[in-house]
């Protein structure tokens, strides 16, 4: 699907976009006016570079658009890409931004006497079925998952699951729910993700932007 025209860098919608944006401008990359009007309901926009478009969608479907060609390279939480076949998409730059853990949690009331190795079969609600499914099949563990888009911290308390796989910060939001953490999955970021045709079709191209946004985190770090 890829053509030979501009570049399109996905980028996604929402507090994501504001954490990565100081570090888009730092790459170098300005987008036109429009994308800051936040009524405008435009989602593909020029920038400072004459060769490079941006596109704007939700942050699953970044991965989406890399991965059938519909960009050549974008921006998406680690838990966005580990949903998907990790053959599809190659993500070479952690951008260090948008630091979360991607966790397992239970009501309060049932972690004082549970253990999860002695875990069998659960049932689990979750954004991500496929990361749970694979994380808990790894130590032989049946994963039973009931797929929600939000409001995840409320499934336990009205009988649809035992406990839920979901993203936490600073962990609040399960303390005002009466749940609680009782195991990690993964530590998550944000990271570049490239098109691997692209990669092949274009290199010097998407090598270029690999390397621009690189040397950014690094000078963030410095």
């Amino acid at each position: 699907m890829l053509s030979n025209d501009n570049l399109v860098l996905a980028l996604p919608k929402g507090r994501i976009l504001e954490e990565i944006m100081p570090l888009i401008v730092r790459a170098g990359i300005e987008p036109e006016a429009a994308f800051n009007d936040t009524s405008s309901r435009r989602l593909r926009f020029s920038t400072n570079h004459a060769n490079l478009d941006i596109v704007r969608v939700r942050s699953f479907d970044v991965a989406t658009f890399i991965i059938f060609g519909a960009a050549h390279f974008g921006i998406a939480g680690q838990d966005v890409l580990m949903e998907f076949d990790s053959s599809q998409i190659y993500a070479p730059v952690d951008l260090g931004v948008g630091s979360c853990r991607m966790i397992v949690a239970e009501p309060v009331e049932m972690a004082p006497d549970d253990n999860p190795q002695r875990w069998s079969h659960i049932r689990i609600a979750t954004k991500y079925p496929e990361i749970t499914r694979r994380h808990f099949a790894s130590r032989g563990v049946q994963a039973e998952c009931i797929k929600l888009n939000g409001a995840m911290e409320i499934a336990p308390s009205m009988g649809l699951c035992s406990r839920i796989v979901d993203l936490v910060s600073t962990g609040s939001t399960l303390k005002a729910n009466g749940l609680v953490e009782v195991e990690e999955i993964s530590q998550i970021t944000s990271r570049l993700a490239v098109n691997r045709t692209a990669l092949k079709t274009r290199p010097n191209e998407i090598n270029y932007w690999v390397q621009t946004f690189r040397e950014a985190v690094d000078a963030v770090k410095a």
